[in-house]
């Protein structure tokens, strides 16, 4: 497995991967693209052989940065891919003089949380009714060294 950065042309890819994996709060095409022409903006794309099989992003403001988004396709999930594109993230993050990173996540997602957990993160706080379908989220906060 391999973790690069995003290309534009990944797009369509990513795009069908949220269809696939999520029902609600799907980013569209227009959303991937936004992000990629967005300077403050990193993607990356996780490559099984030719097969893109998940990807995170960051947005970098000053000495802190979000988490926009995470996701494995679903056969490969708890195989260690989302801690290696999580992990690609915060070294860039650490890179770019980031202090602090937050991430919001449902509270329904426990594989998440987990793996937010074992990576440092910590709950900071909840946000109710944060997603369209009226689901809670908690947001988690990584104090970088």
């Amino acid at each position: 497995m391999l973790i690069r950065e995003w290309k534009f042309e990944d797009i369509l890819v990513l795009t069908a991967l949220e269809e696939q994996c999520f029902e609600n709060d799907r980013w569209s095409y227009r959303t991937f693209a936004s992000c990629y022409e967005n300077p403050a903006f990193y993607g990356v794309v996780a490559v099984d052989g030719e097969e893109i099989i998940g990807y995170g992003g960051i947005t970098v403001a000053g000495d802190s940065a979000d988490i926009e988004n995470i996701l494995v396709s679903e056969r490969y999930r708890r195989s260690g891919v989302g801690t290696r594109i999580l992990s690609a993230l915060n070294d860039y993050a650490r890179a770019n003089g980031v202090k602090d990173i937050f991430l919001e996540v449902r509270v329904s997602n426990a594989p998440a949380m987990r793996m937010y957990l074992k990576c440092g993160f910590v709950g900071s706080y909840a946000r109710t009714r944060y997603y369209s379908d009226g689901e809670d989220c908690l947001v988690m906060k990584l104090a970088l060294d």
